[in-house]
């Protein structure tokens, strides 16, 4: 089983972003923080120590920007974990960190309290790309927390990029891939920008179309091409790509996302997380103000956002997760879980899509080819409405 902690607060919320989160004060930061020792204390109750007792291999804290938490309540979250589930020796655990909300005393506070790997939003390393996107930091002050966090002792580190931001050109972009490769973080997740409808950035870039002005962004050959640099120069460097936007040096795959690839038990804690346990999918209420007044006693669930999946609903999941990763799935693995012939059920549709180029075969195993990943998501969708 894994663990995700939402922290949803950041200091500015970036013009692209769409997750749940926003600027918050000091105040409503801790009183979140009492409500998320009380939540991990009742899921530990349920699947921890005093519980199931279930192995926790990963804890990922995503946001927001976990960063923004203060010394003080990354202690006290990790305390509590510990003291409420059976983490094991070996687990991965991730705090995604925002070069803007962090220093040297919060570094050394996550390491000296289990947290050993950090995932540190870059996007880009052009300054004015970065402003474009609303991001609050520089690359400069990037560079200083990756060299403060070498210094602190992280052995293990991603680094987030993004391609196809509003006057990013090819250059500028092979620019931020040669400079970030230059550093030799473990893993590096590239991902092309999507806008999200109600962001900052989607209604700038609409109003620009409407008045038929250039919106800045690149054109569609453009942005192919990034996205085939992107592969080249990071394998050419030593990375290897196991999903659709991650790559990492041998052995530093990021164990929490394949976890989510693989299906397996997870449990989601702060607001609107989500989790999946039993093949029950769940999430957390939405409201701020409701999360933080629940009681200890409480349900932190939305019931209107609960469902049991179906046997399909499970084949499916089994199958479009599964694709993302370079090793694609395994039909015997198929057939081992849900008792049933995987010709029988997918047959026919993996057999189009292999004379189609989109899907290939290897003994057991199939895979998405360079073309498939292409259109990745036109593959997926084709076993969720089969």
């Amino acid at each position: 089983m894994v663990i995700y902690i939402h922290i949803p607060f950041c200091k500015k919320k970036c013009d692209y972003c769409d997750f749940l989160s926003a600027p918050a004060d000091d105040e409503t930061i801790e009183k979140y923080v009492v409500s998320l020792l009380r939540e991990i204390g009742y899921h530990g109750s349920k699947y921890g120590k005093k519980g199931e007792d279930r192995n926790i291999e990963t804890i990922f804290f995503g946001g927001g920007t976990p960063s923004i938490l203060n010394v003080n309540q990354i202690e006290a979250i990790m305390n509590k974990l510990k003291d409420e589930f059976n983490i094991e020796e070996t687990a991965e655990i991730t705090m995604e960190c925002n070069p803007g909300t962090a220093d040297k005393n919060k570094l050394m506070a996550m390491k000296n309290n289990g947290i050993n790997r950090l995932s540190i939003g870059l996007q880009s390393a052009d300054n004015d790309e970065l402003k474009g996107i609303g991001r609050i930091h520089t690359y400069e002050e990037f560079l200083y927390i990756f060299s403060v966090a070498r210094e602190c002792g992280f052995k293990n580190i991603n680094v987030d990029l993004m391609s196809a931001l509003p006057h990013q050109t090819y250059d500028s972009y092979r620019a931020t891939l040669e400079k970030i490769v230059k550093l030799h973080p473990e893993h590096i997740s590239a991902y092309s920008l999507i806008l999200e409808e109600g962001t900052p950035l989607f209604d700038r870039i609409e109003a620009f179309n409407k008045e038929g002005k250039p919106n800045g962004l690149p054109d569609e050959d453009e942005e192919r091409e990034m996205y085939y640099m992107t592969k080249e120069i990071l394998e050419d460097n030593g990375y290897e790509r196991y999903e659709i936007s991650n790559y990492s040096l041998k052995n530093y795959e990021c164990r929490h996302n394949i976890a989510y690839w693989v299906r397996e038990d997870y449990i989601g804690m702060g607001l609107g997380a989500a989790s999946c346990i039993d093949n029950v999918r769940m999430k957390n209420i939405f409201s701020l103000k409701e999360y933080i007044e629940l009681k200890r006693s409480e349900s932190y669930l939305d019931k209107d956002e609960t469902e049991v999946l179906s046997e399909e609903d499970k084949m499916a999941e089994f199958m479009f997760l599964g694709l993302r990763l370079t090793s694609g799935i395994s039909t015997k693995g198929f057939e081992k879980q849900f008792g049933k012939n995987f010709d029988t059920i997918y047959g026919s549709i993996t057999q189009k899509h292999i004379e189609d180029g989109l899907l290939e075969k290897n003994g057991e195993n199939i895979r998405l080819t360079e073309l498939g990943r292409d259109v990745c998501n036109v593959v997926m969708s084709s076993y969720i409405l089969c």
